[in-house]
């Protein structure tokens, strides 16, 4: 197990998680360990279909592990009912999806409080004001989602993470939908949450530069961890990515490049002479009559 802290936001022990069965059966996780420390950013690489995304799951209670087990702070869940398990992920897990997972009929202030509305609990006004001036939307509070950008409708997923004081905030590519500066906006409210308000985060991502900001990264390929770097740097992780066999991941747009390839067009060619148009050619003379024949008699003026 990869345990670099005495306290723990979250655990996990042999975490086996399969899709399918028989022939067709896919391991995702094939019986990881992984401790996360509080007041920590850790970020979570792979190469497509390493288990990054099934990991956090896992371990934040939306998906079931076949075994193993699993905790959140003190709690275990793998074993929890799943009235419980709700209660908790609602109270001590803060989510942040690619897709913000907003509501279109609630304003960014309703999205933010959801999940204390839904647990029929009064907001903290003093904590919930220090989040939004955190993230930046205090001049957007009545605005509803299609209203906003998507910077800042991921901003107002990060606030909602934020609102209950989680144990943990898990994000899964929270700037995947995100242009270049939007992203690094959001990058930044993350590494904000941890050194300002003591908050614990885990993010999956495959962007070297989005992992770069977090402490540490953690490496998984086929279901497994086969590594970690402290304090990476994005060359850094880049090479990691390479030797788990990962393709350089491109940047945020091809260039102009070469431009198309010329289509060649035919020239005029020469210039056509005149087209020949046919005389009236002889006048056709008297068209012969056949002779009927002694055997026929002429009749109706033939």
């Amino acid at each position: 197990m990869i345990c670099t802290a005495s306290e723990a936001a979250a655990r996990a022990e042999n975490l086996v998680r399969r899709y399918g069965s028989g022939p067709a059966a896919v391991t995702a996780l094939a019986g990881v360990s992984i401790e996360i420390p509080a007041e920590s950013f850790t970020a979570v690489m792979g190469p497509s279909g390493s288990g990054k995304s099934t990991l956090l799951h896992c371990m934040a209670g939306l998906d079931t592990a076949d075994s193993g087990r699993a905790w959140i702070g003190g709690e275990e869940i793998t074993s929890m009912p799943d009235r419980q398990l709700t209660r908790l992920r609602r109270d001590r897990v803060g989510f942040i999806f690619q897709a913000y997972n907003l509501l279109p009929v609630l304003s960014a202030a309703g999205n933010i409080t959801l999940p204390l509305d839904i647990a029929g609990r009064d907001p903290d006004r003093a904590w919930l004001a220090s989040v939004v001036e955190t993230v930046g939307l205090a001049d957007r509070l009545s605005h509803r989602p299609s209203e906003l950008s998507g910077g800042q409708q991921q901003r107002v997923a990060i606030a909602r993470a934020l609102v209950s004081r989680p144990a943990i905030v898990v994000a899964d590519e929270p700037t995947g939908n995100l242009d270049s500066r939007a992203g690094a906006e959001v990058l930044d409210l993350l590494r904000r949450c941890v050194g300002e308000f003591g908050q614990t985060v885990v993010m999956v991502t495959h962007d070297p530069a989005a992992a770069s900001c977090s402490q540490r990264v953690v490496f998984l390929a086929d279901g497994q961890i086969v590594g970690t770097l402290d304090q990476p740097t994005p060359q850094a992780i880049l090479d990691r990515m390479r030797a788990l066999g990962e393709p350089e991941p491109r940047g945020p747009g091809p260039g102009p490049g070469p431009g198309p390839v010329p289509v060649p067009v035919p020239g005029p060619g020469p210039v056509p002479g005149p087209v020949p148009v046919p005389g009236p050619g002889p006048v056709p003379g008297p068209v012969p009559v056949a002779d009927p024949g002694p055997g026929r008699i002429a009749q109706n003026g033939e």
